[in-house]
């Protein structure tokens, strides 16, 4: 299960506001958060079993992540790996919009990705499309929570998670805020709790997915990340990682400005 919350040209100084929880096998490698020694223009941390990435942007502008589905379905041979969603996009030309149409859904298991184009005012675009049943679009300013279902699909840490979002865009966001926010582990509800369980989770890993932050022995919350876009041109991403018991193992912080 993932987490990420947007607040896209909701803020009088940053045109987008990002924080994401990525929830991942503890056995899984990855690197953490830099720029690639093989694509010097792309910052992200990285998957390295299938290379890919489920966050990064570029000094041209272009950010994008990738959540999965939550389905039952049986795993798939063959299919590509989706964390390639996101380097294609940007390493590519194609507008978000025209990307995000053009995409083969069935190459891929269930997924939901976030394009965005920073620029000038009038070229800068949020897309949104998943391929179990949502077409691509451009998003509308304002906020959005995604985790592994459609876009705003009102589960209650998308919702709880959303509304502090709110708050913090009010009285004043930086990264240590974004962060706090998603540290929370509390417990989701038992409508939640009910709805994992239906999907053939166990009780105790269907309790610890409810909570924007997940802690289990195998599986949970690998690595925060926080992207702050201001009006200037200017990109802040933190990322803070963490082992299987939720402890913070390390940071990484990284300014640059749009090319």
């Amino acid at each position: 299960m993932c987490l990420i919350l947007l607040a896209w040209q909701a803020h009088p100084e940053y045109r987008l506001v990002l924080a994401a929880n990525r929830d991942e096998f503890h056995a899984r490698p990855a690197a953490a958060l830099g720029w690639w020694p093989d694509e010097p223009e792309i910052l992200g941390g990285r998957d390295l079993q299938a290379g890919g990435t489920w966050l990064a942007a570029a000094r041209s502008g272009r950010l994008a992540t990738v959540t999965n589905y939550r389905e039952d379905l049986a795993p798939q041979p063959g299919v590509r790996s989706r964390g390639e969603l996101v380097t294609r996009f940007l390493k590519g030309s194609d507008s978000a919009l025209r990307f995000a149409g053009a995409l083969d859904g069935d190459d891929y298991a269930g997924f939901s990705l976030l394009a965005v184009e920073l620029g000038a005012s009038a070229s800068e675009a949020l897309v949104y499309v998943s391929n179990r049943g949502d077409p691509a679009r451009a998003l509308t300013p304002g906020l959005y929570g995604l985790s592994n279902a459609s876009l705003d699909t009102p589960w209650p840490k998308v919702l709880r998670s959303k509304a502090r979002l709110a708050s913090l865009l009010e009285a004043g966001v930086d990264a240590d805020a974004l962060l706090a926010l998603l540290a929370d582990r509390e417990p989701g509800s038992s409508e939640d709790i009910a709805d994992a369980i239906a999907d053939d989770l166990p009780r105790e890993t269907a309790r610890a997915i409810a909570a924007p932050f997940v802690v289990t022995p195998e599986y949970g919350t690998r690595c925060s990340t926080v992207v702050l876009a201001s009006a200037s041109g200017e990109v802040d991403m933190c990322e803070r990682r963490f082992d299987a018991a939720g402890t913070p193992t390390g940071e990484s912080h990284v300014r640059f400005a749009l090319s």
